[in-house]
């Protein structure tokens, strides 16, 4: 009787992985996404709530190499050189692409996009944040609000996949 147990517990368990594997599993077909940047193999993709958590156990000089997708919060709307993706809750992450080699379009908004490249912690100088505030169409007096340095979760692109 404990050796049919003991088959039927490990046949649960492994019908269970083989489910949770089919589930987790999504395939990346190219032909639905524009290429900016690096072309790059999609292999694990965090998700915005996966991300976000990565992104809380940095600390500022730490960097890691992922994959991560997510709606397109707002793009640089003078040359498209940056993105805000949108993270779990209100956060969001800070994209600006490797070597300022590649844009992505202007009109990129609300656009499900993957990236890949390296996520790390900043803090970004209100000089800088005003001139991030201007680029994306701010107002002046929402730029005017703007008076005190901000720890932002950053990423370095070397590529973008843009669902079409």
């Amino acid at each position: 009787m404990k050796k049919i147990n003991l088959f039927l517990v490990m046949l649960l368990v492994c019908i269970g992985t083989t489910i949770m594997a089919q589930k987790k599993a999504k395939t990346f077909d190219g032909k639905d996404y524009a290429s900016f940047g690096d072309k790059f193999k999609v292999t694990k993709i965090y998700t915005k709530n996966e991300m976000l958590k990565k992104y809380k156990t940095l600390k500022k000089g730490d960097t890691i190499t992922v994959q991560f997708e997510s709606n397109i919060k707002a793009v640089c709307k003078k040359k498209g050189c940056w993105m805000k993706m949108e993270l779990a809750g209100d956060n969001e992450s800070f994209v600006k692409f490797r070597d300022y080699s590649f844009f992505v379009p202007l009109n990129a908004d609300n656009s499900q996009a993957i990236i890949s490249g390296k996520a790390f912690v900043d803090v970004e100088s209100v000089e800088s944040l005003r001139h991030y505030a201007k680029d994306g169409g701010k107002s002046a007096a929402e730029i005017s609000r703007i008076t005190k340095p901000e720890i932002t979760y950053s990423f370095l692109a070397d590529g973008v996949y843009i669902k079409k």
